[in-house]
This record gives C-alpha cells, sequence and structure tokens, in this order.
C-alpha cells in the first residue's frame, strides 16, 4: 500500500504542496475528484473558475504590475529594491520575532561523514523549533553556509527530517519521503559533505512547529490526539487533518493583520541568523535552497532577505496568472499575498535579490504548474537580471520528470554554490 502511494504521488506531482483545503488522502482515494483534465496552458478556454476567469485576471494580470523592475520608468536598481522590499513585506503583514533565542543542543554526533548537533530554541508563540545543524567531519574555520528549507510534502508530522539524516534507523515513512523526492538522498547531508555549514529547521506548522491537537477545541480534532501517533496509518491521518486545517489557519493568520509566508519568513529569517552567528559560519557566504513549500520558502527568504548571497529555488517558480486561472487547486493557503499581484508578478519576488546568484530548477512533468507559465517566469527573472547587467547571476533549468529534487538537480545545485559561495 504504502508504494502504491508513493508511486501515484510520483506520477501525479500533486502531492509536493498538498492541496488547499482539502484531504491528501480523499485525493489518493478519489483522484478524479479534483478533475485532472483542466488545461494545462493559459492559450484554453477553460480555467479553474470558469467565466470569471478572463475578468479576473483582466483586473491586474494583463499588464506590467506597478512595482516590477521591467517597466521603462524604474531604472535604480538598489532603490527599486529597498522600496519594494518594504512593499512586499507590508503586503504580507511581517511579524516581529525579537531578538536570537537561546540554542539548546539536545545530541550531537556524526553518521557518514557528517558532523551534526540536533538542537531547539524557543520562539515567541508555539512550542520549541527543532533544527539540525549538519557540516563536515574534521571541520576546521569558518564555512559558507546554507540554510535547508524542507518541502511540504503532504505531510506537516515530519519537518527538517525531511531533507537531513542523523542516524541509519530511520522510519519506513521518512525513508519513503526522500524515496520520493530526492531519489533517496538526504540532501541536506550531501551539501554539508561538500564542506557548508547546513541548517534545516521545522518551519512554522511543521514537525515541532505544527498545530498539536490538544490545542484545539475537541469538537475540530476529528478524534485524534497528539499522543496517538505512533503508528504510519495514525501519522496519514493527522496530515489529513492538518491539510484540513490549513485554511483555518489561513484565514486566522488574516485576521490577526498578518499571512502564512509572513511567519514563514520571519521564522526562516530567525533561523538564518542563528547560522549565521555561529563560530563556525562565514556569516559573509550563506545560501538557502529548498523544494516545492521549501521553493516557496526560497523565494520569499531569498528575495526580501539581503544576507541570502545565493539563492537555488527548486520545483516552485510560476506567474500569478497559472496560480489564478490553472494551479491553485493544486496548491495550499501558504502561497498568497493579497493585493501584491498588481504590484510584482509572482517570480519578481525572488527577482528583488537581483543582482544577486539566482539558480531556479524545474521539473517538466511537475504537474503542480503549468508549463508555459514556468517558462513566462523564467522569461520575467531573465529580464529583471538583463536589465540589471547580471545575466551571468540567474540560470534555470528544466529536468524532465515529475515533481522532485532528484541527484542531477542536486548537483547541479550543488555546483552553484560552489561557484558563488566558495570564491
Amino acid at each position: 500500500m504504502q508504494n502504491d502511494r508513493r508511486e501515484f504521488m510520483k506520477k501525479s506531482g500533486l502531492a509536493g504542496l498538498g492541496i488547499m483545503g482539502g484531504s491528501l488522502l480523499d485525493l489518493h482515494a478519489n483522484p478524479q475528484s479534483i478533475n485532472p483534465t483542466l488545461p494545462v496552458n493559459n492559450q484554453q478556454e477553460l480555467n479553474l473558475i470558469g467565466s470569471y476567469g478572463p475578468w479576473a485576471k483582466s483586473l491586474n494580470l494583463e499588464k506590467l504590475p506597478s512595482h516590477s523592475f521591467r517597466n521603462p520608468g524604474i531604472t535604480d536598481l538598489d532603490t527599486w529594491r529597498t522600496s519594494t522590499r518594504k512593499l512586499v513585506s507590508e503586503r504580507m503583514g511581517a511579524v516581529e520575532l525579537g531578538s536570537i533565542p537561546k540554542v539548546t543542543v539536545h545530541r550531537s554526533g556524526s553518521y557518514e561523514g557528517v558532523s551534526f548537533e540536533e538542537i531547539s530554541y524557543q520562539l515567541p508563540s508555539g512550542n520549541p523549533t527543532k533544527a539540525v545543524i549538519l557540516k563536515p567531519e574534521n571541520a576546521k574555520g569558518k564555512l559558507p553556509a546554507i540554510l535547508g528549507l524542507h518541502c511540504h510534502g503532504g505531510n506537516k508530522f515530519l519537518g527538517f527530517d525531511k531533507i537531513s539524516r542523523t542516524r541509519a534507523d530511520l522510519p519506513s515513512y521518512i525513508v519513503d519521503h526522500h524515496d520520493t523526492y530526492y531519489e533517496g538522498r538526504a540532501w541536506a547531508n550531501e551539501a554539508a559533505k561538500l564542506g557548508y555549514v547546513v541548517m534545516v529547521h521545522d518551519a512554522f506548522a511543521f514537525g515541532s512547529r505544527r498545530v498539536m491537537l490538544e490545542d484545539v477545541p475537541e469538537s475540530i480534532r476529528q478524534g485524534i490526539t497528539d499522543f496517538s501517533l505512533d503508528t504510519e496509518e495514525k501519522i496519514n491521518a493527522y496530515n489529513s487533518w492538518a491539510s484540513n486545517h490549513e485554511h483555518i489557519l489561513a484565514k486566522s493568520l488574516f485576521c490577526g493583520g498578518t499571512s502564512w509566508p509572513a511567519v514563514f519568513l520571519a521564522e526562516d529569517q530567525m533561523a538564518l541568523s542563528i547560522l549565521a552567528a555561529r563560530e563556525d559560519v562565514d556569516d559573509t557566504k550563506l545560501g538557502c535552497a529548498g523544494l516545492s513549500g521549501g521553493g516557496l520558502r526560497t523565494v520569499m527568504l531569498g528575495g526580501l532577505d539581503p544576507r541570502i548571497s545565493c539563492a537555488v529555488a527548486v520545483g516552485f517558480m510560476t506567474t500569478w496568472t497559472d496560480l489564478l486561472l490553472y494551479k491553485s487547486y493544486t496548491h495550499t493557503w501558504m502561497s498568497y499575498v493579497p493585493i501584491l499581484p498588481k504590484e510584482l508578478d509572482f517570480p519578481e519576488i525572488l527577482s528583488l535579490r537581483a543582482p544577486l546568484p539566482t539558480l531556479v530548477l524545474n521539473d517538466i512533468e511537475d504537474n503542480l504548474f503549468t508549463l508555459s507559465e514556468m517558462k513566462k517566469a523564467d522569461q520575467i527573472l531573465g529580464e529583471v537580471y538583463a536589465k540589471a547587467k547580471a545575466t551571468d547571476r540567474y540560470r534555470c533549468s528544466f529536468y524532465p520528470g515529475p515533481h522532485k529534487f532528484d541527484k542531477a538537480m542536486q548537483e547541479e545545485a550543488f555546483a552553484w554554490f560552489d561557484r558563488w559561495l566558495k570564491a
């Protein structure tokens, strides 16, 4: 059964971020429930909201966004970047998390040539954030560093262990996750072996930061308890519950004057601060990378935090048009910033880092996105980097296959980091 489910996830590509406001387990049981015959490009007439689609697109998406660097009247790169970053932060409803918290080391050791520290730290709300620090065994001095941003994968029970490994005896559901999305690799470990300090932390609403059932009203728990998550079946039940709970969490954040992307960004920036403050890290050579939900977080962190010298966004690059007309049903509530599409297209959030080095990796058969819109996003980023006179610092590659960050893609990402962080 586990192999069948994994095979379906690979073929469909729909497990990368989860289904907005729906149940992943329902999707697995009845894939026809989301109508897989929807159009794959914006030349086709049908779209997710029917006759309202062309009208909604015409409101803002058929002209250059007001704050796009591609506008001929915008010529000063530094001024544009500074003012537009401020605008995006305002649109998100940016949150402050205070000073860097105390870090506690719970376990340390080495695994397959990598030294590790399993740590935690307390943010202003929720349970302590768990994370892992990885670096080559016997490393000395200051090293360049990478913040590894884990994926969504329809699994909020897991966090940093989606892309890292500190022991041989992993549960089968973690091994399956590595197999499904990363060709059997814990890619954060592979990056560490190449000479980096790599930190991976649990993102907001995942792993140690997940919403605890005991903290919400019993009426919405669906009979699940935090203390019963001791089998894969029960973990799947929690993940189904968490998928259905996303719309509640997102609406609640909106009512608090913020958004999911803002909380992601704040917690990722805090993790970056913890990483940069380490004595074994060269804080002038910081990178970030991630697949899918981690790719989304790379777009936000890489675009809005100037400390990121080199960024690699994997499996999350398209346009607002794609999400408006064709693909919002393949994504969660984590992706959206109200009003912003009037001012920036989605790839232009990442372009705020121009002229700093940026790599985008896509999968040609990724059903989370429309191929023509992925290519349009590449064109937009290319135009921004060309105007910034930094064409050599932007690259976009397309790989065969469904939603994934496989070995070949990892090797290109690592080479990109080596080029820009080890020079």
